[in-house]
């Protein structure tokens, strides 16, 4: 006679083992770290064709990844690139068209509960999430990184802060382990990126997302071994004290890449390197302080100085070594293209599309129109077409033969202008009057 089964500890054998399947999938699931530099120029960095600047991890991340040529911020400016970023949206979507500054009055300002951002989904999906930097989306605490899906926040929630005394645009003191006040000396490329390090070390078996928002090259302009400028009580410039401050902008771009060389350096030592995806990019295009390469314009305009800015994606074994990509990509297209490379379903609606064909084969992203608005400036990007509106102002581009947008291609398109016009006016509706939303 058959011993009777005991349904019982079957069940609980057959939940032990989901349960380990389950743990096993989540440990070989990719780590992901995002890094984002401040105000970074497309010219900037030595494998965009920099000479005076010198960015070896960067160029061998390149050399060993892949390039864009065509990669776009969503903002012109700070504020509306991390809101596209963190949610997959176009900001106006978001409610974050402006810069969310440092003065009293434009602190009520900030992300909504009601967003999605990449850290809840990433955290959902079981990995450990940590922001190591600056946030930008928000001061006051219900806007902390921490209520958005960030396990571990450390940095400023401002827009910049002095790199020494870590006091904002009006000198209020602006350091924090997540919600609370902390007091570290020290600078801040190197403090974000020893965080960074400490957070990796702890969930080296874990699935992670590591986003490190760099300050820098963003001003004020102070290299590791300068005074503090922002301190009680005094005056101070906010560009910083210090009189070469082109010379001060390099030193900033040059310790921000020692220092992403030793989080890839951390990623060998644990052996996390073959299994960690790492994606570079800039908020926007530099200011006169920095290079744009052969672009018109700089920070805050939709010439294409702007938003066109230099990234690149590294993830060795899986990325073919010294690809360059020459599609149109931008900033809201980051994580649908994250959650691809994860593994992560998800059901929300992005604006954004997923680039990973790009990484990963040699397709080519589906066609599609792109747009931006920023202070009575308004661009339609189509294939190699560009429509720029400014103010009343009209002008058409063919980006393929005239990358420094010079002439003038208006007069000569009715058909095509008019075609931009409408995309443009149909965007707009769909996206609602965010215009009037004064940050």
């Amino acid at each position: 006679m058959k011993s009777p089964v005991n349904v019982l500890s079957v069940s609980i054998a057959l939940s032990c083992f989901t349960s380990a399947a389950a743990a096993k999938e989540l440990a070989e699931k990719p780590n992901i770290i995002l890094i984002m530099a401040d105000d970074m120029g497309y010219g900037d960095i030595g494998c965009y064709g920099s000479k005076s600047i010198k960015t070896p991890v960067l160029d061998k991340m390149a050399a060993d990844g892949i390039k864009f040529t065509d990669y776009h911020s969503n903002g012109a400016v700070c504020t509306p690139t991390r809101a596209s970023l963190l949610t997959g949206n176009y900001q106006q979507r978001v409610g974050l068209e402006g810069v969310i500054n440092a003065q009293m009055d434009k602190r009520i300002y900030g992300i909504a509960d009601s967003e999605v951002t990449m850290a809840e989904i990433f955290q959902k999906s079981g990995y450990q999430t940590g922001i190591f930097g600056k946030w930008h989306l928000g001061y006051q605490p219900e806007f902390n990184p921490t209520h958005h899906g960030f396990n571990e926040f450390y940095g400023y929630v401002s827009g910049n802060v002095d790199y020494i005394s870590h006091r904002d645009g009006i000198g209020i003191y602006d350091w924090w382990h997540n919600t609370d006040t902390c007091y570290d000396e020290g600078y801040v490329t190197d403090l974000i990126t020893n965080q960074a390090l400490k957070f990796i070390e702890s969930n080296k078996n874990k699935p992670f997302l590591l986003y490190l928002p760099h300050e820098a090259p963003h001003f004020p302009y102070q290299g590791r071994n300068d005074k503090a400028d922002r301190l009680p009580g005094l005056n101070f410039e906010m560009l910083g004290s210090r009189s070469d401050k082109k010379q001060a902008y390099k030193e900033m771009v040059e310790i921000m890449d020692e220092n992403i060389g030793r989080v890839l350096e951390k990623l060998k030592e644990l052996n996390l390197d073959k299994n960690t995806f790492v994606f570079f990019c800039s908020d926007n295009g530099a200011t006169s302080m920095g290079n744009n390469g052969a672009l018109n314009g700089f920070k805050s305009s939709l010439w294409e100085g702007g938003h066109r800015v230099p990234a690149i994606a590294w993830y060795p074994g899986k990325i073919k070594p010294g690809k360059i990509a020459d599609d149109p990509v931008i900033s809201m297209d980051v994580l649908p293209t994250l959650l691809n490379v994860a593994g992560i379903s998800n059901k929300v609606r992005f604006d954004g599309e997923d680039f990973s064909k790009l990484l990963f084969s040699e397709k080519e992203m589906k066609k599609r129109p792109l747009f931006w608005r920023f202070q009575n400036q308004w661009v339609v990007r189509m294939e190699n077409w560009k429509y720029l509106k400014i103010k009343e102002k009209e002008y058409l581009f063919d980006l393929a033969k005239d990358l420094g947008e010079t002439t003038n291609l208006k007069d000569e398109n009715p058909v095509m202008i008019k075609k931009f016009k409408t995309l443009l006016k149909d965007w707009e509706k769909e996206m609602g009057n965010y215009a009037q939303q004064t940050f």
